[in-house]
């Protein structure tokens, strides 16, 4: 071979050197996650134990929340082991054990902070969310971290980036952090947010009434003769009138109401004022029967997440429900039949909503005044001055005189030629 075909065979091998070399570092820097245990499109777990989990920690910057299984039903430790919103709960770990990565990120644990998960940090947003699941015995099965969110295109929405997903850590993959396209709205380490929301909803209401404060002495009290009838105010005085306009919201009371919290008992002898104690009666055409302590916060004591106006509840529920229907005469064995029925279902409804509005006994809620502000009014709000009868206005062939109707004479014909006199019956 000659010299000059040699020098050019090794140029060649030079320059194809170069350019694998070249390459191999694109692919490096433009994948940088080629050594991580997970890839786009793995599940973020092999194998998430859903069914073993008893125990869940959740822990931000601000505090922690435990949830924990007891007899198959979700409890929030923090508040007495009320129970939880198992839906939120269940959606957390179902959502875990079906997680598909959507990028992988190859890093030590040591750069945790440089995704928004820096558990030393006081900052919510450099902290993020570390989620432990325990089995029974408090083994610790899973471990994850919950940070930053990932922005998407500038241009994908006219508000600017919006968020797309969410960076994550498997605790037990040392490998590298992952990028998912969940965005984990509902999970938090605010015990409120996992308190469950049913809550008290009387229906019908036939009758309300409202102690004086720091009394049993009746306030107040309004009640109606059917479902569709107007409230009227019992013992109203002479001169006084109902104002339509407060007691209308009478008829819906506690209807979508919701909670802030679920006070304990040792904060409730804490932060609850008896002086301003009050109890409200609220029974219903159902034969429901609702018993309300209402008590203001002591001056100073509202918490983080609520106001100092708002007010501690208890509640106690009994029902008089009818063990069958009263029939009427001469019904048809069809017709006898479907209204059987009919009442069967609404009496099985009747007792599950007693039965859980029963299961808030012995708990304090606290709630915001606009809840209970229709509840709350004194008496005076539902009066006013009533309004005089209007002065009746004088017949037609009548003239009033000094407060006296008196018959108008029809005027005097006597001494006009061609008048005609008047008749007996015109005379009478």
């Amino acid at each position: 071979m000659k010299k000059k075909q040699v020098l050019t065979l090794s140029a060649i091998a030079i320059v194809l050197g170069s350019a694998l070399l070249i390459v191999k570092q694109t692919q490096k820097n433009s994948d940088p996650v080629a050594l991580t245990s997970r890839a786009a499109g793995d599940k973020l777990f092999a194998s998430f134990p859903a069914t073993e989990i008893a125990h869940i920690e959740i822990t931000g910057a601000d505090g922690s929340v435990t949830l924990v299984k007891k007899d198959g039903k979700w409890t929030v430790a923090q508040r007495e082991n009320y129970p939880a919103n198992a839906v939120n709960v269940n959606e957390f770990i179902r959502t875990l054990a079906e997680l598909k990565v959507t990028r992988s990120l190859e890093a030590a644990p040591s750069f945790a902070s440089r995704f928004g998960m820096d558990e030393a940090s006081t900052k919510p947003e450099d902290r993020g969310l570390t989620a432990t699941f325990k089995d029974a015995s408090g083994k610790e099965l899973a471990k994850v971290s919950l940070g930053k969110n990932i922005e998407g295109s500038q241009d994908a929405s006219p508000m600017g980036a919006m968020p797309v997903g969410r960076y994550i850590r498997n605790h037990a993959d040392e490998s590298g952090f992952y990028a998912v396209n969940e965005m984990f709205f509902s999970i938090s380490a605010d015990v409120t947010r996992w308190l469950a929301e049913e809550f008290i909803a009387p229906e019908k209401i036939k009758s309300v009434s409202l102690s004086q404060k720091g009394s049993d002495a009746v306030a107040w009290k309004l009640v109606r003769d059917a479902e569709n009838a107007e409230f009227k105010l019992e013992d109203l005085k002479p001169g006084e009138a109902l104002s339509s306009e407060n007691v209308a919201p009478i008829k819906s009371l506690f209807s979508f109401a919701r909670f802030e919290d679920v006070v304990t008992n040792a904060a409730v002898a804490e932060r609850g004022d008896a002086a301003g104690k009050r109890n409200a009666i609220i029974e219903t055409f159902d034969g429901f029967s609702y018993k309300i302590t209402i008590t203001p916060l002591k001056p100073g004591t509202e918490s983080a997440n609520s106001a100092p106006d708002n007010q501690l509840v208890t509640i106690a529920v009994i029902a008089n429900l009818p063990s069958e229907r009263n029939k009427a005469e001469g019904e048809k064995p069809e017709e006898a039949k479907t209204k059987d029925e009919e009442f069967a279902a609404r009496l099985k409804a009747l007792n599950e909503k007693l039965a859980k509005e029963q299961s808030l006994a012995g708990r304090t809620f606290e709630l915001s005044k606009n809840t209970l502000d229709a509840l709350l009014k004194e008496r005076e709000a539902f009066v006013k001055k009533a309004e005089p009868a209007p002065t009746p206005t004088p017949a037609q062939g009548t003239k009033a005189s000094e407060g006296v109707t008196q018959p108008i004479q029809p005027p005097s014909t006597k001494g006009i030629k061609g008048a005609k006199k008047p008749s007996k019956r015109e005379k009478r």
